[in-house]
Parts: structure tokens; sequence; C-alpha cells
């Protein structure tokens, strides 16, 4: 009867024989590739395919298959050089996408600024130019305004009659303001006032005008939207117990005026 194990026999069977060829193909493959290298290798096991021949590794057979159907593929020199490459291109990649990004981020912030700047230039123009414009406008009203208001003031301001001095003064404040009004109320009340009392001084002035009929000769020296200067020709006729009868003083008048918020009034009077 024949042994079932082959122990009785000094020929080894087939199966064994196989896993003996498989294992010194291990070592050799061992020796190759160096100490501390782990190289998987399958044993082939009986009924499972062609068992590699004496001396062949078990990655070198053109198709390797472990029992369950799972194809081995013996690790490629290039493919784990690729694989380390891939591991230090990530952070590289990242690094010039980072870079990328924020040298956008500093193309946006200049472009914000040079906007920002524009804007703020436009809008400091256009206010400029509106403030000009307005200051035009109302330079021009000037012009009109206060040579007109200077022509109407002109009379009351430089005339008086003893016999109504408290009423003539007062009238002649309101075309006044500032500092002149004070002082025109101190002048009248104290040197004025006696002296037409005494006197019976009367002083009656009048802007002339041509001869045809024209427009009054009031002219304008200098103008702002606040202020003017405005040159008037006035005759002021004076009667009085001093002199034997009326005395005309042809005078040129020089009337500062100033924008209130009662319109435009007299701060200063120089006679030329």
């Amino acid at each position: 009867m024949a042994n079932p194990t082959g122990r009785g026999s000094g020929i080894a069977s087939p199966a064994r024989r196989s896993m003996a060829a498989a294992a010194r193909a291990a070592a050799k493959r061992t020796d190759r590739t160096g100490p501390g290298t782990e190289v998987p290798v399958r044993v082939a096991e009986q009924g499972t395919g062609p068992v590699p021949a004496p001396g062949q590794a078990a990655w070198d057979r053109a198709d390797p298959v472990e029992p369950d159907g799972i194809r081995l593929e013996a690790p490629d020199d290039a493919d784990q050089g690729r694989r380390a490459d891939d591991q230090y291109a990530g952070p590289v990649l990242h690094a010039d996408a980072a870079a990328a990004e924020a040298a956008r981020g500093r193309r946006r912030g200049w472009l914000c600024a040079v906007l920002a700047v524009l804007v703020a230039v436009t809008l400091t123009a256009a206010g400029v130019l509106g403030a000009q414009y307005a200051d035009g406008r109302l330079t021009d009203r000037a012009r009109v305004e206060a040579p007109a208001a200077a022509r109407k003031a002109a009379p009351v301001v430089l005339s008086y009659d003893y016999r109504r001095l408290d009423r003539d003064f007062a009238a002649a404040r309101g075309h006044l303001t500032g500092k002149f009004r004070d002082e025109y109320g101190r002048t009248t009340s104290k040197v004025v006032a006696p002296t037409a009392t005494k006197y019976h001084g009367v002083v009656k002035a009048s802007v002339v005008r041509p001869p045809d009929g024209g427009a009054p000769a009031v002219s304008v020296v200098s103008a702002s939207p606040d202020r003017a200067v405005v040159l008037l020709f006035v005759n002021q006729v004076t009667t009085s117990t001093q002199v034997a009868g009326p005395r005309v003083d042809l005078n040129r008048v020089r009337m500062t005026m100033a924008r209130t918020s009662d319109g435009w009034k007299v701060s200063a009077v120089d006679a030329l």
C-alpha cells in the first residue's frame, strides 16, 4: 500500500518540490534586493497554475495570480520615483498657486487704491468747479446788487436836517453794518448833531446823473460774493447860518458794501 504523505519514500511529491522551488526563488530575490527589503513571494499551491522553475523569482513570472484571482505586479523603480515626485510636487504647486493668488490680491489692492484716488480727485475737482461756478454767480449778482444798494444808501447816509436829526440818523443807520454803524452813531451824536443844531445845518446829498437823464454815476471797483467796492459821484448842497447861501460840494465817495442777511449794507465810507 502506497504512503499518502510520501514520507516513507526517498522521492518528494510534486507539491513539496513546488514549495521548495518557491522558497529558493524567494531567497535569491532577497539576496538581489539587499537586506531589509521585503519582496512579496507567492507560494504556489497545487492546482493554482504553473510553478516557477528553480532559481526564478515569483515576480519574474509573466502573469502571477494569487489564489483569490488578484493580479500581482512587481514594484517598478520608475513608478516609485514618480510617486516620490508626486509627493513633493503637491506642496510646490500649492506654493505657486498661493504666490499667484497673493500677486492677484496685490494687483486688486493697487487697482482699488488707484480707483479710490481717481474718485477722490474727481469729486474734489467737481467740488472745486461747483464752488467756482457758485462764486462766479454770486459775484455777478454782487456787481448788480451792491451798486444799487450804494446808490440808495448814499443820499440817506450823507444827508441830514437839524430839525429832524434823530429821524435822519436812524434812517442812515438802517443802511449801515458792522463797526462802521457804531462809528457813525458816535460821530453823529458827538460832532454832527451839536454843530447842526447850533448853526441850523442842512445837508442834502444826491448821486450825480448825466444831463441827458442817463444812469447815475456809479461804478463797481471790485466785487466778490460777499463784498464790493463802489465808486459814486455825489453832490452835497449845504445851508447854515455860517454861509450866505447854499454851498455845493462835488464829491467822489467810495463805499464798501457787505452782504448781510438783510441785504447789502455800507461797511465803510471814504471821501476821495
